[in-house]
């Protein structure tokens, strides 16, 4: 199997797996977030994805044409992905005999005409540090979220953007990942535990900035089936438990109305974009009532 190759699903329906190569000069986040985009508008079909990054030198790309030919000598064509940023790569992937979805092809010359100048065309540019600035403020957000993440550290609790509520498994970690390191927000994470839960107010420590508060829940199938995968057989982790657990934080989500999100149906980058509408329009409000008071 090569490096960043995925196991193969079974075949939906027993139709065929169709290969799925994603190819960058860079790290192939761009190729995979868009080629991803759209193979979820097939729902019934599997596919065998690999991942391909780094491909720098037309060495490198001579040995994915190679890979990808001998792919086409199979029974499934395969897809191709590819978002190489520079011209000379980008030929000599073109001269595979697989057909190649090329998002960065298909989209820079066009940008190019808008704005009447020729693109850098480098892959650093695509997902290098770029601009230091905002670079820094990710990293700082990643290490800010990465301390108060579970409740570790309660210090400077003020400086955080968003502070993430929920009893245990509920999602909270990877949330506030993808918020620090994509967005450069500074995360706090919460656990709602069983003192918590049997009170009848909000946790002391994030009770003076519940205008940051976002509450997590899930459905208690799900919740007792991820805890057993952590501590089979225990009361944590029990269907009860959880059902208990659950209650108590819808209630104290309405009693503060903390605006809360299901986690069992959406993904962490929904989770995450429901999150930031939910500021921007906390933002709006906030100013249209301050030139309400000055006006």
């Amino acid at each position: 199997m090569e490096p960043g190759e995925q196991p193969a699903p079974p075949a939906a329906n027993g139709g065929p797996v169709v290969p799925v190569f994603f190819l960058s000069d860079s790290t192939g986040i761009s190729a995979e977030t868009m080629g991803n985009a759209l193979l979820i508008q097939f729902p019934e079909v599997r596919f065998e994805r690999t991942l391909i990054p780094f491909i720098q030198t037309i060495k490198d790309a001579r040995r994915v044409v190679r890979q990808l030919d001998e792919v086409m000598d199979g029974p499934v064509t395969p897809l191709v992905f590819c978002t190489a940023a520079e011209d000379v790569i980008r030929a000599e992937l073109h001269r595979s005999r697989a057909p190649i979805i090329d998002f960065f092809d298909m989209h820079m010359e066009r940008v190019e005409a808008v704005l009447g100048q020729r693109g850098a065309r480098a892959a650093a540019r695509l997902h290098g540090v770029g601009d230091i600035v905002r670079y820094n403020l990710r990293m700082a957000a990643v290490e800010f979220t990465i301390e108060h993440d579970d409740g570790q550290s309660l210090r400077a609790l003020e400086k955080a953007d968003v502070i993430l509520l929920a009893p245990s498994r509920c999602g909270k970690t990877p949330t506030s990942m993808y918020l620090a390191l994509q967005h450069g927000l500074f995360v706090a994470n919460y656990p709602l535990v069983d003192e918590d839960l049997e009170a009848t107010a909000m946790p002391r420590p994030v009770r003076p900035y519940l205008d940051r508060c976002f509450g997590l829940t899930t459905t208690a199938e799900r919740l007792t089936r991820v805890r057993n995968e952590r501590r089979p057989g225990s009361r944590y982790a029990s269907l009860e438990q959880c059902r208990w657990e659950l209650r108590r934080a819808e209630h104290l989500f309405g009693d503060y109305r903390v605006p809360v999100i299901d986690s069992s149906t959406k993904s962490v980058e929904e989770i995450s974009t429901l999150i930031l509408q939910t500021l921007k329009a906390d933002a709006r409000e906030r100013d249209r009532h301050s030139e309400g008071k000055t006006s």
